[in-house]
């Protein structure tokens, strides 16, 4: 199983708790508008390391990673981040309203070895893109460093670790920072020996499902396999036993934890050619039952137990209401070799049945992929037919079918999940030096 351990963070030297200005959402939802409007809070803003100025061509002198590299280098010297004395866990704790309701999410922030996906310690449930890989890997090559957290899940039904984060959070917060949607962020640093011992004990036969952070965590592996070729080929006979670059910096979530809010992200398509919409609907009937429904009832999809969207189509006002027939036998009508667990995925039954077969679009043909968008609204998604062909709009993926489905040794769809709310990059920072 995963080890995980205390390490001394990196944190942004402060003369209040609240870092607000340092901090961005992390550097794959962040516009180059964004960006400029964190730099213009302060100038040493997180986003100078996540997303810094230059050319994405590692080989192009003055490019992004080696601004980054020079930056971080900078900083640490002139003191504007400082390196904790002492090796801790971090407790985060994000609170927020959703409809009304006050959530609190809590995580431990810690060092957590790096293994190989196919050793089914760390396991993850949505595909890569092989863009994204590059990037991260060329920044975490250049700065040796983890800026943000890897979002990551144990099975804790039974809540072992609630009266640990209880006494971690008995006293003021470290760091509070709160993001542009109003989240508010807080941190507490935690040395205590009981308590380390405590976390580290609980969290000693878990494995760990990845939520979010897929990239960062691949490329964490490849940056440590790189590490390791180089050490191999050095003649310093004194090479490090248990190196930090073995350890990748994570965020971890108990998934029964009832503040853990997982929201679905939707849809909206077009097809490769003229769109039809009265042959696209009269298609959808061999496999779903089609009814009309309130434009306004989104929430009908809590009320469902079956695979269903809401769709709307160019051209027609209706919003509709899609449900798996009670013929279908998924296990069957699925042909691609997966478990039945993934079958009975709501974005796989909409990949399988729908996208692919009726719009030509599928993740294994890339170019497919520029007719398909993704929008966490789900009215937004509803209204978008006027610039696209059809809309869907789906049920978030439950706890039990991401785990199911990992265990297999699967991944999702992309964007399967939309974990909310994100992780503050900035907050605490890890060197793998």
């Amino acid at each position: 199983m995963a080890r995980v351990r205390p390490f001394a963070a990196v944190r942004y030297r402060h003369e209040t708790p609240d870092i607000s200005p340092l901090t961005a959402p992390p550097y794959d939802v962040i516009s180059a508008e964004e960006c400029e409007s964190y730099l213009a809070l302060d100038p040493h803003n997180v986003v100078e390391l996540e997303l810094a100025e230059g050319a994405l061509d590692p080989e192009v002198p003055g490019n992004r990673y080696e601004t980054a590299a020079a930056t971080w280098n900078s900083w640490r010297e002139e003191g504007i981040l400082q390196r904790d004395p002492t090796p801790s866990f971090y407790v985060l704790e994000q609170r927020y309203e959703l409809d009304g309701v006050p959530i609190r999410r809590k995580a431990l922030i810690a060092e957590v070895t790096l293994e190989p996906f196919s050793a089914g310690v760390v396991l993850p449930h949505e595909r890569t893109l092989p863009k994204a890989l590059g990037d991260r890997y060329e920044l975490i090559k250049a700065t040796a460093a983890n800026f943000s957290q890897v979002f990551g899940l144990f099975d804790d039904a039974a809540g072992e670790t609630d009266p640990l984060f209880t006494r971690a959070m008995s006293h003021e917060p470290t760091l509070i920072a709160t993001d542009p949607d109003g989240v508010q962020s807080l941190v507490w640093a935690v040395s205590d020996a009981s308590l380390v011992a405590g976390f580290e004990q609980a969290l000693a036969d878990k494995r760990i499902f990845i939520a979010d952070g897929h990239h960062r965590y691949t490329t964490a592996l490849a940056y440590r396999d790189y590490r390791r070729d180089q050490a191999a080929a050095s003649t310093d006979a004194s090479a490090l036993e248990d190196p930090a670059y073995d350890y990748v910096m994570m965020a971890l979530v108990n998934m029964e934890d009832p503040d853990l809010v997982v929201l679905p992200t939707h849809r909206v398509a077009s097809a490769s050619d003229v769109f039809d919409p009265e042959t696209f609907l009269k298609a959808l009937e061999s496999d779903f039952a089609v009814e009309a429904v309130d434009s306004a009832a989104v929430s009908i999809l809590d009320r469902v137990d079956t695979p269903s969207f809401l769709v709307k189509v160019a051209g027609d006002e209706r919003t509709l209401l899609l449900r798996l027939r009670g013929d279908v036998d998924l296990d069957t009508r699925i042909s691609v070799q997966r478990s039945s667990a993934w079958k009975h995925l709501d974005v796989a039954v909409l990949q399988e049945l729908i996208l692919d077969p009726l719009l030509d679009i599928h993740p294994d043909r890339a170019e497919t992929l520029e007719r398909l968008s993704f929008v966490k609204d789900a009215q937004r998604a509803l209204d978008s037919t006027r610039e696209h062909d059809v809309a869907f709009v789906l049920r978030p993926t439950l706890m039990d079918q991401l785990r199911a489905v990992a265990i297999a040794g699967e991944t999702m769809p992309q964007k399967s999940t939309y974990f909310y709310p994100k992780l503050l990059s900035g907050l605490v920072m890890r060197s793998a030096d």
